[in-house]
């Protein structure tokens, strides 16, 4: 998945009563998203709709609807300005700051609002929803300032950017060109609608934002995860490194799931390799860590990226918003608060933070010129500085990595003159995870480059199936170096290996599937 890469094809979508899941979200990446509301859906919609409508025309107070929000939730409000105070929440929360969300997350967050709202516990018009579902088919995108969010109650000022165009405020991306909301709906044959009571409420309540981005972090990271293993393959043959720490008795007197998946797929990847029998007899006795602990380090890894994902997927299909409609009631709770994505979010960045930490040092251990290979892999130094300055960006990459993993989770600022007293900052979290994971990606591409040029001198034995056919891949797109040349441009197009799947798609095809 190519985070900065879009396809033309559109993905169809029918929120009614299948859940969402990652893997499907992943088949509509970078793609227009084609949406039907199905008519289960629509059903629970105009049920939820009345119950609401009887609510708000009787006595009882009833938060955000006859009810000011937040610190104000004791204000009553008029029968008669129900629906201004909903238009007033979209409005008054639309206070994001910073750069726009990417395009690509700005899709999946309307799709997830969207299937939060079909669940039909919002009490929402089936016109609002009707009306968001065609800005997402018509690929109407709001433009959506990235920064401003507590991550409770939910993501509001993100959501507010989100839905403003739906009153006709703010802009809209049309064909990637910014555009008054207004003017872009009414050349596609659509109205701003009109909000009734809670309208605004439910459309700003809720963790969609922190949630687009943790299902996209979830894709990415599982692809990072098999190259990672793929990477550290070819890193292990150019080294001579053991297998040794990858026996499957080993491991399995210590069986961390991830630990047993890694170990797995590096003894799949180094089937047939002319270079591990070479220096079987070598005497000696063991590797650096970043090569003898793969297993152990890769595989916590995976399984904090496993425990991230599972609580991504329990999101995709809750909801979030506040109050609650359930069996004739509005309870009000704290479904909307986003601490369980934030820790999972933290942890996970910890997680990449951690895979491009070994693969930096795994880099570094490359370029002191191991067992016949020279320093720094080119063999004319002094004149030329061959592969020194790629493993400082890889560093720099790293130290930012740990800079962006103190976790955001564990700090909270009060808000709503302390009505709002702890918030989950889960948006930050995912910020920050974002360009971690883009910083990881690159620290492997780095590590990618430097081993296939470390591989070379091994010639001509030939390195396990994995490596081998990984290398083939990274040759056909970047040349041996010989003297210096500006590798910066290398590292892009290794980059790119990596962020389109190519690597493992070519490798999982000659050694078959990876964990």
């Amino acid at each position: 998945m190519n985070p900065h890469g879009t396809a033309a094809s559109p993905s169809s979508v029918t929120v009614s009563d299948i859940p969402l899941t990652i893997e499907g979200l992943a088949q509509a990446w970078g793609r227009p998203i084609r949406v039907t509301l199905g008519a289960s859906a629509l059903q629970r919609l105009r049920a939820s709709r009345g119950m609401l409508e009887r609510m708000a025309a009787g006595p009882a107070a009833v938060y955000g609807v006859n009810t000011g929000v937040g610190t104000l939730c004791r204000q009553r409000i008029a029968a008669a300005d129900l629906a201004r105070l909903q238009e007033n929440l979209i409005v008054s929360h639309a206070v994001g700051v910073g750069p726009p969300m990417p395009p690509e997350l700005v899709r999946w967050m309307m799709l997830l609002k969207l299937q939060a709202l079909a669940a039909g516990h919002s009490g929402v018009q089936p016109a609002v929803v009707e009306l968001l579902a065609a800005m997402l088919s018509a690929d109407l995108l709001p433009i959506v300032p990235a920064r401003g969010s507590l991550g409770a109650s939910g993501d509001l000022a993100p959501l507010a950017h989100m839905v403003m165009p739906m009153i006709g405020r703010g802009q809209l991306l049309d064909s990637g060109r910014a555009r008054p909301a207004a003017e872009a709906l009414r050349d596609r044959g659509l109205s701003p609608v009109q909000l009734g009571a809670k309208d605004g409420l439910a459309l700003i309540n809720g963790t969609q934002f922190m949630l687009a981005y943790g299902a996209a972090i979830a894709v990415r990271a599982a692809e990072l995860a098999r190259l990672a293993d793929i990477v550290a393959t070819i890193s292990l043959e150019a080294y001579r490194g053991s297998l040794r720490p990858f026996d499957e008795r080993l491991i399995a007197l210590r069986p961390h799931r991830g630990a047993v998946e890694t170990a797995a797929n590096v003894r799949r990847l180094m089937q047939n390799s002319e270079i591990l029998p070479s220096h079987a007899d070598c005497g000696k006795v063991q590797d650096p860590y970043s090569l003898r602990c793969v297993p152990q380090v890769h595989g916590a890894c995976r399984d904090a990226l496993r425990h991230f994902s599972a609580t991504v997927q329990v999101e995709l299909n809750s909801v979030t918003d506040n109050p609650i409609l359930i069996d004739g009631e509005a309870i009000s709770g704290g479904n909307f608060h986003g601490e369980p994505l934030a820790l999972a979010t933290d942890y996970v960045s910890m997680a990449l933070t951690e895979w491009a930490s070994i693969s930096e040092r795994r880099v570094y251990l490359l370029l002191a010129g191991p067992d016949g290979l020279p320093p720094l892999l080119m063999k004319d130094t002094g004149l030329n500085s061959g592969f020194m300055l790629p493993q400082y960006t890889a560093a720099a990459l790293v130290n930012e990595c740990k800079v962006l993993s103190h976790p955001a989770s564990t700090d909270s600022i009060p808000t709503s003159l302390g009505q709002e007293d702890h918030v989950s900052m889960g948006a930050e979290a995912a910020i920050k995870c974002w360009q971690v994971l883009d910083n990881a990606e690159t620290v492997l591409a780095i590590e990618l480059l430097t081993a296939s040029q470390a591989l070379d001198f091994r010639q001509p034995l030939r390195a396990g199936t994995g490596p081998r056919v990984a290398h083939e891949v990274v040759r056909a797109a970047i040349p041996h170096a010989d003297q210096d040349r500006a590798f910066g441009d290398d590292i892009q197009t290794a980059l790119a290996l990596v962020r389109s799947g190519e690597i493992t798609r070519c490798v999982q095809a000659g050694v078959g599937p990876l964990a």
